[in-house]
């Protein structure tokens, strides 16, 4: 369910957040890398990279700029990407 802080709803099943689920997914496929992969880059289990690729949990800042440097995105272009699909 939603809950609404400073005007602003949060919800790990926003539109917003599948469209950053669905921009994740595509680089590491980009990057031909499997979910284990790049787990293993990021020395965390399968089940972490599964979890916010699938909207189960989100990625924090410093979490983002560790995977987006796993795969080897430049996480400003993700950022880019999402502002124009929201758009």
């Amino acid at each position: 369910m939603a809950t609404r802080a400073r005007g602003i709803i949060k919800s790990a099943h926003s539109k917003e957040q599948r469209v950053f689920c669905d921009l994740m997914v595509e680089a590491r496929k980009k990057a031909d890398l499997t979910q284990e992969m790049l787990a293993k880059r990021l020395k965390r289990p399968q089940s972490f990279v599964a979890k916010y690729e699938g909207g189960e949990r989100r990625l924090d800042v410093v979490e983002f700029l560790a995977v987006t440097g796993a795969i080897g995105v430049d996480p400003v272009e993700i950022l880019r990407a999402l502002i124009r699909r929201m758009s």
